[in-house]
């Protein structure tokens, strides 16, 4: 199974540059998780020709790291990845306090691949304000 075939190829993110001196691309299941994450990490009206695209996470900057803005952001969350990102099925998503950090918001969200069933995870900070 050539998985660039059954989950997509595309340029890997964050841009960076392969050890041939070439663009570095990503595929497979790497590919999905990039894709999640420059999903839920552009604005919308960001992108001129695809207005809506996004999730704009980066809207809860300064909002206070509470239970309730902790909400938004998971529903936020799960909006964007049924929207944009087809080749999974969120199965969950939890947005907790950063223990570490009380201006961050830390997101899990589990996932299934459409393509083989299998169960992924993926967690991202989300920086706000205490």
């Amino acid at each position: 199974m050539d998985a660039g075939t059954v989950f997509g190829r595309g340029m890997g993110f964050p841009p960076r540059v392969g050890a041939d001196g070439r663009v570095a691309w990503s595929e497979g299941e790497s590919n999905i998780r990039e894709s999640i994450q420059i999903i839920l990490l552009t604005e919308q009206n960001e992108r001129l020709r695809l207005p809506n695209f996004g999730g704009s996470l980066n809207t809860f900057l300064f909002e206070p790291n509470t239970v309730t803005t902790r909400g938004l952001i998971e529903d936020r969350i799960k909006k964007a990845l049924a929207q944009w990102e087809p080749r999974i099925i969120v199965q969950s998503v939890a947005v907790e306090a950063d223990p570490g950090d009380a201006q961050t918001a830390i997101a899990t969200i589990s996932y299934k691949l459409v393509a083989t069933q299998t169960h992924e995870r993926l967690s991202l900070g989300v920086t706000l304000a205490s």
